[in-house]
């Protein structure tokens, strides 16, 4: 897979580091000359010195190839202007924005040519929630296409959908469960597995559907 990252900083070169890792293409913009081989774990990524904002740089990175383009900057503004030159002039399959500030996750959307919104502080947010709150619905992150997002629920104890199989729930509509995290090891879950108290489960869902996950396990 051939991924193109706007920005060299923790984000993205936390992200870099995981991808050539495991043998993918990664092209890194950034605007300052200095960061070339200040982390020597991503030398094998090939750079591109510019700002992305501006057309012809971004063009010099080939996104017309790409399969994705990680809006990684400290800067919302311009990780919403990477997102739309890559979808309205190059077409890009996918494309996944960091958002720094939360008031701005809003604008994070696919008229702005963003799939997948990424903000910091809600992620954080929630991995508070799901570990102090157990029973709660929790949202973990939005996906900008078609309004769909992923919410974890931790199975309480005493909960009745212990002991039933994933068959016999009348899941809500518009609503998948996706896996199972049961004592650290996740599971793809079949209709014959069986629910578990503190079992994890994450549902693809929409806004609609989480609402009714919560009147489920309310």
């Amino acid at each position: 897979m051939q991924v193109i990252i706007i920005g060299s900083g923790s984000v993205g070169s936390s992200i870099a580091r995981e991808l050539l890792s495991h043998g993918h293409q990664v092209t890194i913009i950034d605007e300052k000359p200095e960061v070339i081989g200040r982390s020597p774990d991503i030398k094998n990524a090939h750079w591109l010195i510019g700002d992305a904002c501006e057309l012809s740089v971004l063009k010099q990175s080939h996104p017309e190839t790409c399969d994705v383009i990680v809006a990684a900057t400290g800067d919302d503004k311009s990780n919403l202007v990477v997102s739309l030159m890559a979808r309205s002039e190059f077409g890009v399959p996918r494309t996944v924005a960091r958002v720094n500030n939360p008031k701005n996750e809003w604008l994070f959307d696919d008229s702005w040519g963003v799939d997948v919104a990424v903000s910091t502080p809600r992620l954080m947010t929630a991995l508070v929630e799901e570990a102090v709150e157990v029973g709660d619905v929790v949202r973990l992150l939005t996906l900008q296409t078609g309004g769909a997002m992923l919410v974890e629920y931790t199975v309480p104890m005493d909960h009745p959908i212990i002991g039933h199989t994933v068959d016999n729930v009348q899941w809500p509509a518009e609503t998948t469960l996706t896996a199972i995290l049961r004592d650290g090891t996740p599971i793809t879950p079949t209709g014959d597995d069986v629910i578990e108290g503190e079992d994890e489960l994450f549902f693809i869902t929409t806004p609609e559907g989480e609402e009714d996950i919560r009147l489920l396990f309310s």
